[in-house]
């Protein structure tokens, strides 16, 4: 190893070893070209980043979120809230419900209380509740021609409007003198 600035680029990784000089042999490695195109990788390749396409239209996108642990409310005791905002204009609706709602009975609650009103959505921006990734929905989606995406575990930031929209919920649930929203529990359902 006494030669190694005369060794330059002729240095086999695989043959150069020896007592001492193991830190300059695996920092050459480390930047040797051949190296580096001979190592597999062993992780999962990164997707790239998409942005979301601006809607051109009202209702076209919305994103759909839920609030739980609500304290129970109104005739029947609503104890979450299913909340959907509309892309293009930021509009928000506050659906009442219960937590532990079935998918059927959230596509029903959707179906009776939004889309009848906003028409079908092209694309439904959400996290991956439970609720959002059963196979009804999926198929009820696909077969009504909407799109879901699904934001990455761990990354609100996709999903960030309904998480925005949430925090202003719960922010007006905790100061009942808001002038903005009713003031008391059974005003909220």
């Amino acid at each position: 190893m006494a030669n190694w600035p005369q060794l330059g680029s002729r240095l086999d990784c695989r043959r150069h070893q020896g007592g001492g000089s193991k830190y300059v042999v695996v920092t050459y490695c480390h930047s040797c070209d051949r190296c580096q195109k001979a190592n597999k990788a062993t992780g999962k390749r990164f997707g790239l980043m998409i942005h979301i396409q601006e809607p051109s239209t009202p209702w076209e996108v919305v994103h759909m979120d839920w609030v739980t642990a609500l304290p129970p409310g109104g005739d029947k005791s609503y104890n979450a809230c299913l909340v959907i905002v509309d892309r293009y204009s930021k509009t928000p609706i506050f659906l009442p419900c219960h937590k532990d709602d079935t998918a059927m009975d959230t596509a029903l609650l959707i179906w009776n209380r939004v889309i009848s009103h906003t028409g079908l959505f092209k694309n439904i921006i959400n996290d991956r509740d439970p609720k959002f990734t059963s196979a009804l929905w999926t198929n009820l989606h696909k077969l009504l021609g909407t799109r879901l995406s699904f934001s990455t575990a761990y990354h609100p930031q996709t999903d960030g409007l309904a998480e925005r929209m949430i925090q202003t919920l719960e922010d007006m649930i905790r100061r009942p003198h808001s002038l903005t929203f009713p003031s008391t529990k059974k005003e909220l359902y």
